[in-house]
């Protein structure tokens, strides 16, 4: 075989991962895509005096490099040169990953063998894409089914790391059966069993989805909902506009449809555009709006986005992620904040808590905080934010509802959104402002991932965004009342407040976990068995 065929295996690879992709892919052919992928492995392996230890990189990142670049090329828009180094890096990732996996695959297995070893490394690396600095899990393989909920209802008991196992053992299962057949190593016997084994692992996760999404009954009280999109230009109007008109635009809109029954009002992210300081919020102008449009209306609550400051008294405890005033020593922490204010009371406020590399926060800043001054400008606040701890809930006063609020990019990490409900959230709001993206599949693909949440955690949502699609979607992750995007719009609807906890909210990402300590594992025995056999080669 030539090695442009190798290319053109992952080439084939990248372009059946995009097509399996959302917003508007066929998840069924992420079962198929890495096929051609761990056939370049597997050559590599069968034929490695031909080829150097770092082969599979090579030949691997082309595919990688295809489907990182034609699902998420829209970053580009918000930031050229970060959407370029994104996406160039994860597929590196990728291919580092798959590289690993061979080396391992190498040292510990003859030819043909050890393909279970992908499973862990490729688990653990999402994994570790959800948890670092640089992290980046949009494309972790078991989000490829967030617009398919019919096919995922068992998510409340794995988590998109169960998704992302289903593809790699079936994936795994169909190259082998390509790759062997029935042949004097492997009866028919032993051959046609894996393919019915094959079948069964497709079939029986789809059989029970099915059922349960026919079956599931909602339930909890119902909250009645507004939820707002102003449709603020995020690239002018957020800056231009006086922040006294962005909020007006919110609560006319809002208005429209509010009567005696309305109990909560959603508004997006960074609706309110005056810096606020924490510690003096009794001064703040777009504060006070709200508290008035609350007593213009007692029976509800106004959930809002909000730039919000907190300057440290001396004496206190400094964060990293604090800046120093230009005109004094002391520090202040920047935040990217949700409001609860509940008859012209402010209650409860919480802060954005995964934020997104070289926008909200600058990686590593001990090694990397001279770049903090490049990043990107998408809120209001450049630079490294600061966080909370835990996951705020906010609670209604009056019959102890409870509440949980996940900004924007929050509400891609299953096990970070599961906290809110572990702290009590009956239900969940997502306010989020995806007009950074333009008329792309981005914002598409956001609200495809608050989908797998609701199905996680048996949670109803509500989602509020600047602009993008707002919508409601359901403890089954069915979603209704979608807005249009770049349209000014506010809808209603009751949603079930539900307090019963699924097996995945919690237990969090426990795949993910074990995979990790498979992994170390496996890379120890690796290791050794490389030492063992240098030493042999050596003796010789």
């Amino acid at each position: 075989m030539k090695k442009l065929h190798l290319l053109l295996l992952s080439l084939l690879s990248g372009v059946l991962l995009t097509l399996a992709w959302p917003a508007d892919g066929f998840p069924g052919l992420l079962f198929i895509a890495l096929v051609p992928m761990l056939f370049i492995e597997d050559y590599i392996h069968r034929n490695k005096e031909r080829f150097h230890l770092f082969s599979v990189l090579f030949y691997t990142s082309p595919g990688f490099l295809v489907w990182t670049s034609l699902t998420t090329w829209w970053i580009w828009n918000a930031s050229p040169a970060g959407g370029s180094a994104a996406v160039i890096a994860n597929a590196l990732f990728m291919a580092f990953v798959f590289n690993l996996y061979h080396v391992s695959k190498r040292y510990i297995y003859r030819p043909g063998k050890g393909f279970f070893i992908l499973v862990f490394y490729w688990l653990s690396f999402e994994y570790v894409h959800l948890n670092w600095d640089l992290n980046w899990p949009w494309l972790n393989l078991g989000n490829g089914f967030a617009n398919y909920v019919k096919w995922i209802q068992w998510y409340e008991f794995t988590g998109t790391f169960g998704g992302s196992l289903w593809v790699l053992m079936v994936n795994i299962l169909v190259y082998w059966i390509l790759s062997n057949g029935p042949s004097r190593k492997l009866t028919p016997r032993i051959y046609y069993a894996n393919v019915i084994f094959l079948g069964l692992i497709l079939a029986v996760p789809l059989l029970y989805s099915f059922i349960r999404y026919a079956n599931y009954v909602e339930t909890g009280t119902p909250v009645d909902v507004v939820v707002v999109q102003p449709n603020v230009d995020p690239y002018t109007e957020q800056y231009e506009l006086p922040p006294p008109e962005v909020i007006r635009r919110n609560f006319d809109l809002a208005k429209t449809l509010i009567d005696p029954s309305v109990e909560v009002v959603v508004c997006p992210e960074s609706a309110l555009q005056e810096s606020i300081w924490e510690r003096k919020l009794e001064y703040s102008e777009s504060l006070g709006l709200v508290q008035d449009f609350t007593r213009d209306h007692p029976q509800l609550a106004v959930i809002i986005g909000a730039s919000t400051f907190k300057e440290y008294h001396p004496g206190e405890a400094v964060p990293p992620s604090a800046r120093k005033f230009r005109d004094n020593e002391r520090f202040y922490d920047a935040y990217n904040t949700v409001f609860y204010i509940d008859t012209g009371k402010i209650t409860q406020w919480s802060h954005k808590s995964r934020l997104t590399p070289g926008v909200e926060m600058m990686p590593y800043p001990k090694y990397m905080r001279f770049l903090e001054k490049y990043a990107l400008d998408l809120g209001g606040t450049i630079g490294t934010l600061g966080t909370d701890d835990n996951r705020v809930v906010f609670t209604r006063p009056r019959d102890s509802l409870k509440m949980g609020a996940a900004i924007c990019y929050e509400s891609v990490f299953g096990e970070f959104f599961s906290e809110f409900v572990i702290n009590g959230a009956n239900i969940m709001f997502v306010v989020t402002n995806d007009g950074w993206w333009g008329d792309t599949p981005g914002y598409r693909q956001h609200l495809s991932f608050s989908r797998m949440r609701a199905i996680e955690t048996r949670r109803s949502i509500g989602r509020s965004a600047n602009t993008g699609i707002s919508c409601f979607i359901s403890q089954k992750g069915e979603v209704f009342q979608k807005t249009e995007y770049w349209v000014p719009a506010a809808i209603r609807q009751k949603i079930n407040a539900n307090d019963k906890i699924t097996f995945y909210t919690r237990y969090g990402d426990y795949i993910a976990r074990v995979a990790v300590f498979f992994t170390f594992i496996l890379l120890l025995y690796s290791l050794a068995a490389k030492t063992i056999k240098r030493r042999r080669i050596t003796q010789k």
